[in-house]
Protein backbone atom coordinates (compact mmCIF):
# COMPACT_ATOMS: atom_id res chain seq x y z
CA UNK A 1 0.00 0.00 0.00
CA UNK A 2 2.99 2.52 1.15
CA UNK A 3 4.94 2.01 -2.21
CA UNK A 4 1.29 2.54 -4.21
CA UNK A 5 0.80 5.72 -3.01
CA UNK A 6 4.51 6.80 -3.18
CA UNK A 7 4.22 5.98 -6.70
CA UNK A 8 1.23 7.90 -7.25
CA UNK A 9 2.60 10.96 -5.61
CA UNK A 10 5.45 10.93 -7.91
CA UNK A 11 3.08 10.33 -10.75
CA UNK A 12 1.29 13.46 -9.31
CA UNK A 13 4.42 15.54 -8.39
CA UNK A 14 5.94 14.68 -12.46
CA UNK A 15 1.84 15.78 -14.05
CA UNK A 16 2.14 19.06 -11.49
CA UNK A 17 5.42 20.06 -12.83
CA UNK A 18 4.41 19.22 -16.62
CA UNK A 19 1.06 21.38 -15.80
CA UNK A 20 3.65 24.49 -14.69
CA UNK A 21 5.40 23.99 -17.96
CA UNK A 22 3.01 24.13 -20.10
CA UNK A 23 0.88 26.84 -18.55
CA UNK A 24 4.35 28.89 -19.17
CA UNK A 25 4.87 27.41 -22.79
CA UNK A 26 0.63 28.75 -22.94
CA UNK A 27 1.63 32.26 -21.76
CA UNK A 28 4.62 32.82 -24.09
CA UNK A 29 2.37 31.77 -27.08
CA UNK A 30 -0.34 33.87 -25.78
CA UNK A 31 2.48 37.27 -25.77
CA UNK A 32 3.48 36.15 -29.63
CA UNK A 33 0.33 35.99 -30.27
CA UNK A 34 -0.62 40.05 -29.05
CA UNK A 35 2.60 40.93 -30.56
CA UNK A 36 1.59 39.19 -34.53
CA UNK A 37 -1.59 40.91 -33.90
CA UNK A 38 -0.48 44.49 -32.47
CA UNK A 39 2.08 43.87 -36.04
CA UNK A 40 -1.09 43.23 -38.53
CA UNK A 41 -2.67 45.82 -37.18
CA UNK A 42 0.56 48.51 -37.88
CA UNK A 43 0.76 46.70 -41.29
CA UNK A 44 -2.73 46.98 -42.16
CA UNK A 45 -2.84 50.77 -41.30
CA UNK A 46 0.41 51.29 -43.61
CA UNK A 47 -1.16 49.54 -46.01
CA UNK A 48 -4.41 51.98 -45.52
CA UNK A 49 -1.81 54.89 -45.98
CA UNK A 50 0.14 53.26 -48.91
CA UNK A 51 -3.00 52.62 -50.58
CA UNK A 52 -4.40 56.80 -50.17
CA UNK A 53 -1.17 57.76 -51.36
CA UNK A 54 -1.68 56.09 -54.44
CA UNK A 55 -4.90 57.48 -55.00
CA UNK A 56 -3.36 60.40 -54.22
CA UNK A 57 -0.46 60.14 -56.80
CA UNK A 58 -3.47 59.73 -59.65
CA UNK A 59 -5.43 62.68 -59.17
CA UNK A 60 -4.45 66.38 -61.22
CA UNK A 61 -3.85 68.16 -57.74
CA UNK A 62 -0.65 65.62 -57.29
CA UNK A 63 0.58 66.08 -60.91
CA UNK A 64 -0.08 69.65 -60.62
CA UNK A 65 1.79 69.49 -57.39
CA UNK A 66 4.73 67.87 -58.87
CA UNK A 67 4.75 70.16 -62.05
CA UNK A 68 4.88 73.26 -59.71
CA UNK A 69 7.74 72.08 -56.97
CA UNK A 70 10.01 69.74 -58.77
CA UNK A 71 9.89 70.89 -62.49
CA UNK A 72 9.31 74.54 -61.87
CA UNK A 73 6.47 75.27 -64.15
CA UNK A 74 3.35 77.97 -63.89
CA UNK A 75 0.18 78.71 -65.32
CA UNK A 76 -0.39 80.97 -68.13
CA UNK A 77 -1.78 83.41 -66.02
CA UNK A 78 0.92 83.37 -62.93
CA UNK A 79 3.29 85.73 -62.44
CA UNK A 80 6.35 84.20 -61.00
CA UNK A 81 8.38 86.23 -57.62
CA UNK A 82 11.86 84.95 -57.20
CA UNK A 83 14.22 86.12 -54.25
CA UNK A 84 17.12 87.95 -54.13
CA UNK A 85 19.95 86.07 -52.47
Amino acid sequence: MLSITFVVAILFIAMMTQSISVEKQLSQYQQELEELDNKMTEETERTKEIDDMKEYMETDEYAEEVARDKLGLVKDNEIVFKEQE
